[in-house]
């Protein structure tokens, strides 16, 4: 019987049921030492690499200090890196060992047992949004925040749609290593085009208005709007839209393609 399964056993509440079930597999996070390096390591790390490769002749005309593209930044690797990545990794594995397939058979509804397998992930990644986001804020001078409620906003909406996505990318992944592989696309483009590593401001009008669309764009646009204060209403009116629009989709993908049992 596996940790999660002993974590499970004599507990009959959803509360007291999600809770176990979240601390077991804390433990089993812990035991996993390439996830949680990942996840808490490389978000500390990234940020501050944008600096050496973004020029601040780059940003030049755009009115993007390189303190706000690297708070920005920061808070995106953490959301990819100790989230997405890690959710992903979380669900596959739990579904080829067949730990899934046994929660189910108990009192555990299916939103409970992604809920709390996903839940230490979510709890460092948000940890580390905090971390990265007063570092970066005290390191570079920024200040406080103009318009924190955007930010938090930002935050929590990324929070969810890279649980949403991780659970749809779990489903279209065979094997931990090919989930490896199959988070891959969206995270690079994320870092390249969603405002992260590089702000929207520096690309074309059309081509900005084509990047504003990708799932962590509108994140990343309440995140540094809240920071600086600069976001219309209608900029974060749109970015709200396109950021619940994605979670709705990935809940489509995952009621559709998620699985339960060992893909064969």
């Amino acid at each position: 019987m596996s940790t999660l399964d002993r974590g499970m056993s004599a507990l009959t509440t959803p509360a007291g049921r999600l809770a176990a079930l979240s601390r077991a597999e804390l433990t089993l996070l812990g035991r996993n030492k390439s996830v949680l390096v990942t996840a808490l390591v490389i978000p500390l790390i990234l940020p501050f690499t944008v600096q050496t490769t973004l020029k601040e002749s780059a940003l030049e005309g755009t009115g993007v200090q390189i303190g706000e593209v690297i708070l920005t930044a920061a808070v995106g690797f953490a959301l990819l890196f100790a989230v997405y990545n890690a959710v992903t990794t979380v669900f596959v594995v739990r579904r080829e060992e067949l730990v899934f397939k046994r929660l189910r058979t108990g009192e555990l509804r299916d939103l409970e047992i992604l809920t709390g397998a996903a839940l230490p992930s979510v709890l460092i990644g948000l940890a580390q949004c905090v971390v990265v986001t007063v570092g970066a804020a005290l390191l570079l001078d920024l200040g406080a925040p103009a318009a924190v409620w955007w930010s938090v906003l930002g935050v929590l909406l990324g929070l969810g749609l890279c649980v949403t996505l991780a659970a749809a990318t779990a489903g279209l992944s065979r094997t931990p290593e090919s989930a490896q592989v199959m988070v891959l696309p969206l995270m690079f483009v994320s870092m390249i085009g969603s405002g992260m590593a590089v702000p929207l401001e520096v690309f074309p009008d059309r081509l900005a208005s084509v990047l504003e669309l990708l799932p962590l764009s509108p994140v990343m646009t309440l995140v540094r709007g809240g920071w600086t204060g600069e976001l219309p209403a209608s900029e974060a009116l749109t970015a709200l839209v396109v950021a619940v629009a994605w979670i709705v989709l990935s809940v489509f993908a995952v009621r559709r393609w998620f699985r339960w049992e060992p893909r064969r």
